[in-house]
């Protein structure tokens, strides 16, 4: 009887741990912008969702001009790019928001929406990315941010569908065929 008990509680447990993760979704948050004004995720519902942790001072700051060509080939109604500065690797996002605005538009012509400067890791890591990277709360996988430009897919109803490394770039097969799957 004790080991029925046991097996029920851990049962349901972990039917309670992956129900919490189903809760939660990209559309939970609301983040700032690069203009530090309010920005509610929940307002992307119906598109499929690129989140990109970015930096100015990176050796993968070229990607930038990656994502702004997917951006305006398959942007809109249907698919959108979110960026996150962090300058959680190395010192490589050191620039104010509106410092990164400028350098962003400048050298790239970035027009997806920049958020604000955020911490993808560590003590003082941001909500959101507690979300990305946790399988706790995303109920698909543990994705630990490893350095700048790191992609998260987020479907159309705001859930988790997968992390693609930094160094691959932003117009790979596996993000070109989720974007048009």
């Amino acid at each position: 009887m004790k080991r029925l008990f046991a097996t029920l509680l851990i049962i349901t447990t972990l039917f309670s741990l992956n129900l919490n993760a189903q809760e939660m979704n990209l559309h939970s948050f609301t983040v700032k912008d690069i203009n530090g004004e309010n920005f509610d995720l929940s307002q992307l519902k119906g598109k499929k969702v690129l989140v990109v942790n970015t930096a100015s001072e990176c050796g993968l700051t070229p990607q930038y001009e990656t994502l702004e060509e997917v951006y305006q080939q398959y942007g809109g109604d249907d698919f959108v790019i979110i960026g996150f500065p962090a300058n959680n690797f190395g010192g490589q996002e050191p620039g104010t928001n509106e410092e990164i605005k400028g350098f962003c538009q400048k050298n790239y012509g970035v027009s997806f929406p920049m958020m604000s400067k955020i911490s993808v890791k560590g003590s003082d890591q941001h909500e959101l990315y507690k979300w990305l990277t946790k399988k706790s709360e995303n109920g698909v996988e543990d994705a630990e941010v490893s350095w700048n430009f790191q992609k998260f897919m987020i479907d159309e109803n705001g859930n988790y569908v997968g992390m693609v490394a930094p160094r691959e770039i932003p117009d790979c097969d596996r993000i070109i065929n989720w974007i048009k799957g």
